[in-house]
């Protein structure tokens, strides 16, 4: 692990999704032991990042307890996670505060890494200056949401959403080159994703087994 401190940087959850799979509704507030997935996630992102914000859509009242301010995608009809970091990007940059690094994560992971931010910015740092985004990978799997995002790439990614249609997350990280961080994915995935009642009886079973 290097010495060199990373630099400050905000914490985004994405929280914008429709839940689908799991019947609608939030996957963020199931609970997964003691905790829902969202304050599991918060409690990671906590001592990594300078502060965090909730992209989510509709009534934000809903995570009213977390103290988290909840920004909305400003763009319609839910065109997925690209949005959410946008509205992430366009709120950092209003804050005007200085800080120019925001670590993206999915509402739906309840086992994030707690040296997420600091193993993706030395991952970045190994790949040179040319390389300006990162994003881990767990096993063969790369989990392009989970990833740092500067702020001067704001207008390139509005561009990209509104005028050039974008919406994967990997079309776009391509353009510009994207750092790879690594986890092991036994025991257990870190970055196991909350989608479906399967995979909610599979975090519980990690959680009880594991005490977490």
């Amino acid at each position: 692990m290097s010495d060199v401190p990373h630099p400050p940087t905000f914490g985004l959850v994405l929280a914008g999704g429709l839940a689908r799979r799991m019947g609608g509704g939030d996957k963020t507030l199931t609970k997964i032991g003691r905790s829902t997935i969202i304050d599991r996630v918060l409690a990671a992102l906590s001592g990594q990042c300078v502060d965090i914000v909730i992209n989510a859509n509709g009534d934000p009242a809903r995570f009213a307890d977390t103290g988290c301010v909840v920004v909305p995608d400003s763009l319609p009809d839910f065109p997925g996670p690209l949005a959410g970091i946008l509205a992430g990007l366009d709120w950092l940059a209003a804050q005007d505060n200085g800080v120019e690094w925001l670590l993206s994560v999915p509402g739906d992971c309840p086992f994030l890494p707690d040296d997420l931010t600091e193993r993706l910015h030395e991952a970045r740092r190994k790949m040179g200056a040319g390389v300006p985004l990162a994003c881990a990978r767990s096993g063969e799997w790369r989990h392009p949401v989970v990833g740092l995002w500067p702020l001067a790439l704001r207008a390139d990614l509005r561009k990209a959403i509104t005028e050039e249609g974008v919406r994967g997350v990997e079309f776009y990280t391509a353009r510009h080159g994207v750092a790879i961080a690594d986890w092991p994915d036994q025991p257990f995935d870190p970055f196991l994703n909350v989608n479906t009642p399967d995979d909610v009886a599979r975090a519980q079973a990690i959680a009880a087994e594991r005490m977490i």
